[in-house]
This record gives C-alpha cells, sequence and structure tokens, in this order.
C-alpha cells in the first residue's frame, strides 16, 4: 500500500508537494480503513484527485510512472534518464527531480526516495520506519558512494554490487539483478504491486479472462453484461506474434518482459485493436480480443473491437482492474488516469461503489485515480481526506491539497456545489467569454470593412 508519495522538480511541480494516504481523525466510512496497528494508524483504500485541464493531476500519474520504471525497467547504459523537470524557471531546469514514497511492504513500512537529473542519480536513500516512529537508513547513496547500515548480511556483497551500479542506475535495482535479496521486497512491490492505467497504456498486464479455465473468465463476462454493454462473453482469435503491428521496440519489451504464464495487453499502433499476448511453454501467444453479441433469434454475433463504443471498450480495459480490487485477498495498487475518460457518471459510480463494498480494516487494496466527475464528490461515496484537488497558478506552479485541510468542511456539507462555485480551487480559470466576444466583434468588422 501507499503510505505517502512527495515530489518537487518534476513537471508542473516546481515546489514540494505530498499525496498522503493516512487517514485524518474522521470517523466517517471508518468500516473499510485498513488497521494498522504496529504503527497505531489507518491507511485509505481510495483517493481521487480533482482539477482543473492542465492543473497537475496527470503530472502527479505520471510522476508515479516514471518512478516506477525507474525502478523496475533501470536505464540503458550511457542512457539519458528520461526526467522532466519545472521548465519555467531557468534555475530549476538544470536542478534535480526529486521522490519520495512510503510503502507497507508485509506490515513495514519503507521510505524510498530519490533525486536524479538526466545523467545520473544524483541521490539515493532506503529508510526502514518503525513502530515507534524511529528510522533505519539500510543504505543511502550520495555523491557517488554508499553508506550501509551495519545491521546489513553481507555487506562487503553490498559495496562489490553498488560498485557495479552505473551513475544513471539506481542502485535498488542493480542490486535485485546482483541477488541480493534483501532490498527484494521494495523492488517487488513497485514491480508486482503498483499497477498504472492510463486511457492510451499500450502495454500492461492484463489476467487471463479468455481462458475458460480461469476462476475469473465467468465474472469478467457476467459484468459485461450486467453493466450494460450488450456484450454476452469476450472472446480472442490466435494471430501470430511475428504478424502483429506494433512499434518493433515494443514487441522487444513484450518478448523480454513477459514471463511464462503472464499474459498482457495491449494496443495495435495500426488498427486500435486489443491484442492479448501470454507465454505459456516458452511462446509467445497473441490473441486479437473481439467480441460477442446474443442476436434476436438466439444466435450470437462476432464483433471486432473497433466496432464497439468508446464505452463498452473504456470498460474492457478497466473492469480487470476493478475485478482484481475486488478480489479478496489481493494486495494490489491501482493508479488509474482519467477514470471517467468514455464512462458514464453513473458507471463510473457503479465501479467504485461495488471496490468500496468489498473494502474493510483487513483490505490490503488501493485505488488512486484523476477524474472530473463531480458526481463522485460526494461525502456519502468518498471521504473527505479521499478527495485531493490539483491547482496552476498563474506562473504554471501546481499545488496539491486535500479537502480535509479546509476545517470549514463539514461531513454534511455538499462538498460537490461548493467545489463548482470555486470556494475550494482547482476549477478551470475560464476567461474566454468577454474576449471571445470582443474577437469575434473584430473579425466581423473586418469582413464588413
Amino acid at each position: 500500500m501507499i503510505v505517502s508519495f512527495s515530489i518537487k522538480n518534476w513537471m508542473s511541480f516546481r515546489d514540494r508537494v505530498k499525496f498522503s494516504m493516512i487517514a485524518s481523525k474522521e470517523r466517517q466510512h471508518g468500516e473499510r480503513l485498513y488497521k494498522l496497528d504496529r504503527y497505531q494508524t489507518r491507511l485509505l483504500p481510495v483517493a481521487a484527485v480533482y482539477g482543473g485541464n492542465a492543473s497537475g493531476k496527470t503530472n502527479l500519474f505520471k510522476a508515479l510512472n516514471f518512478l516506477r520504471r525507474l525502478v523496475v525497467r533501470g536505464t540503458q547504459p550511457d542512457g539519458l534518464i528520461q526526467v522532466d523537470p519545472y521548465k519555467l524557471d531557468a534555475q530549476t531546469v538544470s536542478q534535480p527531480s526529486q521522490f519520495m514514497i512510503e510503502i507497507l511492504v508485509d506490515e513495514t513500512i519503507y521510505e524510498f526516495s530519490v533525486s536524479v537529473n538526466q545523467k545520473a542519480i544524483v541521490e539515493e536513500k532506503l529508510v526502514q520506519v518503525s513502530g515507534t516512529g524511529s528510522q533505519k537508513v539500510l543504505y543511502n547513496r550520495c555523491n557517488g558512494k554508499p553508506n550501509f547500515h551495519s545491521t546489513l548480511p553481507d555487506k562487503k556483497f553490498l559495496n562489490f554490487a553498488f560498485a557495479g551500479t552505473r551513475d544513471n542506475q539506481l542502485f535498488l535495482t542493480n542490486s535485485v539483478s546482483q541477488k541480493v535479496e534483501t532490498f527484494r521486497p521494495i523492488y517487488d512491490w513497485f514491480k508486482d504491486t503498483l499497477e498504472l492505467v492510463a486511457p492510451d497504456s499500450r502495454f500492461e498486464s492484463f489476467e487471463q479472462f479468455l481462458d475458460e479455465t480461469h476462476p475469473m473468465y465467468a465474472t469478467m463476462n457476467k459484468m459485461l453484461s450486467l453493466l450494460d454493454t450488450g456484450i454476452s462473453h469476450l472472446g480472442g482469435e490466435e494471430i501470430p506474434f511475428e504478424n502483429l503491428l506494433i512499434m518493433p521496440s515494443l514487441k522487444t519489451s513484450i518478448q523480454e518482459d513477459v514471463k511464462e504464464g503472464e499474459t498482457v495487453r495491449l494496443i495495435s499502433d495500426a488498427a486500435n485493436e486489443r491484442i492479448i499476448v501470454t507465454r505459456k511453454k516458452g511462446d509467445l501467444i497473441a490473441k486479437r480480443l473481439v467480441t460477442y453479441h446474443s442476436g434476436t433469434d438466439g444466435s450470437e454475433a462476432k464483433f471486432d473491437m473497433q466496432q464497439e463504443s468508446d464505452g463498452s471498450q473504456r470498460i474492457i480495459d478497466l473492469l480487470p482492474a476493478f475485478l482484481e480490487l475486488s478480489g479478496g485477498n489481493m494486495k494490489r495498487v491501482y493508479i488509474i488516469n482519467e477514470l471517467n475518460r468514455s464512462l458514464h457518471s453513473l458507471l463510473s459510480r457503479r465501479l467504485l461503489e461495488l471496490y468500496l463494498s468489498q473494502c474493510s480494516t483487513q483490505s490490503k487494496t488501493q485505488l488512486l485515480f484523476t477524474t472530473h466527475d463531480v458526481l463522485l464528490m460526494d461525502q456519502d461515496l468518498l471521504r473527505r481526506d479521499e478527495m485531493w484537488v490539483t491547482e496552476r497558478d498563474v506562473s504554471g506552479v501546481s499545488s496539491l491539497f486535500s479537502f480535509s485541510e479546509y476545517k470549514d468542511v463539514r461531513y454534511d456539507k455538499d462538498i460537490r456545489k461548493s467545489y463548482l462555485q470555486g470556494r475550494l480551487g482547482g476549477i478551470p480559470r475560464i476567461l474566454i467569454g468577454g474576449a471571445f466576444k470582443r474577437e469575434c466583434e473584430s473579425n466581423e468588422n473586418k469582413a464588413d470593412g
């Protein structure tokens, strides 16, 4: 689970901002908060991030995605790190971007922080947080030198592994590749627990819902029917992997990254098709996703994915995430950018209600999403500390805050109305009205002249 996440000098976030999943003292919906007794705290199962267009919502998503890729995929020798600092200030462009994330792995909180520019990892630190609030710095990489905690085993090999870590490479990533098991749980959290889903995602994990023996096969198809898509079930048509119309770099990534038994979903560049790729007995098996609809005479009609509505395609993309989140003992953290893209507001709300109904004080799942859907801005559905807003000032600097920071926002307040009236910030500053009218009148005068 994510405990907190902070960034500085990343895209529109020039100054440090902190996003927290630690619950406040309010009592509302307390039955679904995960109780972390060792730390005497509770963690939120959900967070919605609002804000006007270009306010920074997606930049927050991209920060988490950047950090995950840096940990899991690493960097190429002599390659530049694809970091993106705040560009509207001459000083910040040359300064490193900073990231800090607190995560819960099993029952222990770890703090992982990194300072990075295009050429190198400037600083990297991994801290273990105890239940008393004290901290153990497991390692601290600064000025090209490591500092390991005295209690860590086999420090000689740790120093050997660090000596082989490139300047543009995380020690966390390289240590795992060198079979250092001490830090593997943290690496595995980024790799196996954290999942990010964007509307334009080209390559992401996907359960084997096309396999009739899969325990969730029937559930997936039943949900598609109940969500008014008109789809009776999904199907797949096998195609040779080498014939896939995707970028060569993406094809190489799939060949390298998809392990035995794993399944990924990707989108074909040419036809916008959904392709499911599974590795079985060492071979990559590709299937083109198709849908089936029940005809009036009881027969079935096959549809290509492009024939489905944007909303139905978006449901197919998102439903695996919600099924996993609602799967009982799963320990997954899903970050979904633009949850409401192509979805009706009532459908978005229903999916969210289904997930939250499965959450309890023992659940270790989390769902973070960005959205413009104010129908979800309802205290019967979300707590104040589960609703966040990004806002961009006239200098292009984004800030981030939670509704729980407003002392006058009561639990029974119509928070949606206050938000739309601009009392809580995070709405677009629309100045086009008068200027648009004057421009039109000016053009009319020119035409008359």
